[in-house]
């Protein structure tokens, strides 16, 4: 079984890798990387870039039992596109966000670009309905977390998030909102669950391929 993975930046693709080995065994992964779609996204808005998000969209599918969406700017315009693509389309952030609304109805929201807190905070608005919950979240956008990624720091980027996380007090839960963001993980000290999109996105993503 191949599945298709469509990225914004070329740092993602050693992450789902790795995952694929721990979790996914015997998997075939093929990985599209358009990092123009993140950066056009961030400058108009995810709107701006439906008509190329599909076209890539349709490209990954060429073979493939199933696309992952792996960015959170354009997850929501992906989806939409499900219906052109011809095979399942799954947004990477959209387990995540469920799990983050079963956690409790105090959400914090970590980013590390702005352009991803709309989206993001529509998921889980969408999750909280289908799952007849309410919830409040509130977001934080990590100062300089994404300039170090864009640099290849991803260290110094994981540092910065966990730092950020663990001053998040009286909520439920932290969802890191970006697949940037998930190896901060591993550093924090706080006691509050944190949430992070690539092994439950990719987890789902195989399942639709089956």
């Amino acid at each position: 079984m191949t599945l298709a993975l469509l990225h914004t930046s070329p740092l993602h693709v050693p992450v789902f890798d790795a995952l694929r080995d721990e979790d996914h065994p015997g998997l075939e992964l093929r990985h599209l990387v358009a990092p123009d779609l993140l950066a056009r996204a961030r400058a108009e808005g995810p709107e701006a870039v439906a008509p190329q998000v599909t076209a890539a969209l349709e490209r990954a599918a060429d073979g493939a039992g199933a696309v992952l969406c792996t960015c959170s700017t354009i997850g929501e315009v992906a989806e939409r596109a499900a219906a052109r693509v011809g095979v399942p389309v799954v947004r990477g952030d959209r387990p995540m966000a469920a799990a983050a609304v079963t956690a409790g109805p105090r959400v914090a929201v970590l980013a590390t670009v702005e352009s991803t807190l709309a989206p993001t905070l529509a998921l889980i608005e969408d999750e909280a309905r289908r799952a007849n919950r309410t919830v409040r979240a509130r977001v934080q956008v990590v100062a300089d977390a994404w300039n170090r990624f864009e640099a290849g720091d991803v260290e110094e980027c994981a540092r910065l998030v966990a730092a950020a996380a663990d001053t998040v007090s009286d909520v439920d839960v932290i969802v890191l909102a970006q697949v940037s963001m998930a190896s901060a993980q591993r550093l924090t000290t706080t006691s509050v669950p944190i949430l992070s999109s690539p092994r439950p996105g990719l987890a789902a993503a195989v399942r639709a391929a089956e």
